[in-house]
């Protein structure tokens, strides 16, 4: 990753999940100082030593606020925040409710504009930051099967693109990754051979995740990467 990191803060939410995991795991290897936030603090307990952990629910406006200023307090204003909060849903169009649709934008889309609002101020007042979004291939790319799902996420993508406008000249860059279906032990059990054979390991996305943080990704906002895999 180019330029020294070593002062640098970055905060991954999600951080009890696979993909949160390896991020976080990622970005402390690129030389950050990683604070890890999830609702569930078992998970938390799996990153690895040396990465800090807050337990909180990003889902709460509230929360999200006073889980981000309190990490600023005590590690600084935060350089990065990588946001891979998610939940899914199959269910066809005809078949959703407003719980349905409600908690698919609550998780999948809601925490990524709390959790923006929280931490854009920090990176305002230093004119420089860096933000990623989770998103998913059928946000970009309509399919059946999974309406509430889809249109939680391409919530997301259009959000971000929406950031982008607004805090690309304030210095920050909001940029989303956007994968099909994550190799992890949590999928694995109900995906077919051919759909696992597809699949892609959480480390690689990490690593996109990384990329798009750091220096030289410098010119790149607003952007929704595929990281779908072969």
């Amino acid at each position: 990753m180019a330029g020294d990191t070593s002062d640098k803060a970055a905060i991954v939410v999600g951080a009890g999940g696979e993909l949160g995991r390896a991020t976080a795991q990622r970005l402390v290897a690129a030389g950050y100082t990683v604070v890890g936030v999830d609702r569930s603090e078992a998970g938390l307990k799996e990153l690895p030593d040396g990465i800090r952990s807050e337990v909180g629910d990003a889902t709460d406006p509230a929360v999200a606020k006073n889980l981000i200023d309190k990490i600023a307090a005590e590690v600084g204003a935060p350089d990065a925040l990588v946001n891979t909060l998610g939940t899914y849903h199959l269910g066809a169009a005809l078949d959703a409710t407003p719980e349905d649709l409600r908690l698919m934008v609550d998780v999948n889309a809601g925490p990524a504009l709390w959790l923006t609002q929280a931490i854009a101020p920090y990176m305002r007042d230093r004119g420089t930051g860096a933000i990623v979004h989770v998103a998913a291939r059928p946000g970009l790319a309509p399919t059946a099967g999974m309406a509430t799902y889809s249109v939680s996420k391409a919530a997301l993508v259009h959000l971000t693109r929406v950031l982008d406008v607004e805090l690309r000249p304030l210095g920050i860059r909001v940029n989303a990754v956007a994968p099909a279906i994550l190799d992890t032990a949590k999928n694995r059990p109900w995906l077919t051979p051919e759909l696992l054979a597809h699949a892609v390991a959480p480390e690689a996305v990490a690593e996109v995740i990384a990329f798009l943080v750091s220096d030289a990704a410098a010119p790149i906002s607003g952007a929704v990467v595929p990281t779908y895999g072969a």
